[in-house]
């Protein structure tokens, strides 16, 4: 089988996951890039709010999307260009929720989806600090130069795939997973009223009934105990089988982001240590920061680890969000 695939990009007009403003995907064929789409789009009714830190990430501003299609208006034609390929995308958890939850308040129905996530697969391939795409690509020699535009990191994800599989002699995704001993993931197809809705979208539907009212940050408390992982999870979430340490300022308390860890599988813990496996980095860090050295005692503390050989990646709150189906908090913007 060839290494034939179509790697998908969203952006997101706000903290939840079905409010799409943005897709690209990049269409492979052979190992090579052949066909490219991009959108971009008005999200779905009621959940079409512009959040200030969303558009400052990706640029996209709700007068740039008034006149598009909304999301329900332009699925066919994305679902058309997809065919029966598998999906890949960089943190695949995020974008296949986007699909998901976008379909669920659209009350579309949509096909199954067999995908990868290359976050789980750059982390057998590539010894990081950061799995962010921009690192990531870097590692993988594919040019990333306006990062959080759709069909850019669509373009870089497709990148890093082929990369990855040609390290390792792969000839096609099912090869690829093969060797590295994985599965590729499934998304059940959505029939509206047939199956219940995703976490996501009743948590957002539970807000706009009462009144969209989100909490605002809170200042973080003491470290709390450290709840055992949900062993039950998915095990291809990016998270599962992760020892956690949080630092810095996010906009939820340390025991609720330590509980959405371990929710997923994660074992959340108070110091880095050298069992840690996962840094997530608060007040407003972002992966460039590495580079910079703006960064707190605990991130420099795995900066250092990482150089002596241990494992370990910085996320920032941002990524932990997407990863956990998170949402901005309402105040400090």
């Amino acid at each position: 089988m060839p290494l034939d695939f179509t790697a998908i990009d969203f952006e997101t007009a706000n903290g939840f996951r079905g409010s799409p403003c943005a897709v690209g995907l990049s269409k492979v064929r052979g190992g090579r890039i052949v066909e490219e789409a991009s959108w971009l789009m008005r999200p779905p009714a009621g959940h079409d709010r512009f959040d200030p830190r969303n558009v400052r990430i990706h640029g996209i501003e709700e007068h740039m999307v008034a006149r598009r299609p909304r999301f329900c208006d332009l699925f066919a034609e994305i679902g058309g260009f997809i065919g029966g390929d598998i999906l890949v995308a960089h943190n695949a958890a995020f974008d296949m929720g986007v699909i998901r939850s976008a379909l669920e308040v659209s009350e579309l129905a949509g096909p199954a989806y067999e995908y990868g996530c290359t976050v789980i697969l750059s982390r057998r391939s590539y010894s990081l600090v950061s799995h962010s795409l921009p690192f990531v690509a870097e590692a993988a020699g594919v040019p990333l130069v306006n990062h959080h535009d759709a069909v850019e990191d669509a373009r870089a994800c497709a990148g890093i795939m082929i990369d990855i599989a040609s390290r390792n002699s792969a000839s096609s995704l099912a090869e690829l997973y093969g060797i590295l001993g994985l599965q590729l993931s499934q998304a059940e197809a959505y029939i509206p009223g047939s199956v219940p809705l995703s976490k996501p979208t009743r948590t957002a539907r539970e807000r706009l009934a009462n009144g969209g009212a989100l909490s605002g940050w809170m200042s973080w408390p003491e470290e709390g105990a450290n709840p055992q992982p949900n062993l039950q999870a998915d095990a291809t979430h990016p998270l599962f089988g992760q020892t956690v340490v949080f630092t810095g300022a996010l906009g939820m308390s340390r025991p609720e982001a330590k509980q959405r860890a371990a929710q997923l599988g994660a074992q959340p813990a108070s110091r880095v240590t050298r069992g840690t496996t996962v840094l997530v980095v608060g007040d407003g860090f972002v992966a460039d920061d590495l580079v910079s050295g703006k960064v707190t005692a605990k991130a420099s503390r795995v900066m250092d680890l990482h150089q002596r050989g241990q494992q370990i990646e910085v996320l920032s709150e941002a990524e932990f969000l997407q990863m956990t189906g998170g949402r901005w908090p309402a105040a400090a913007l």
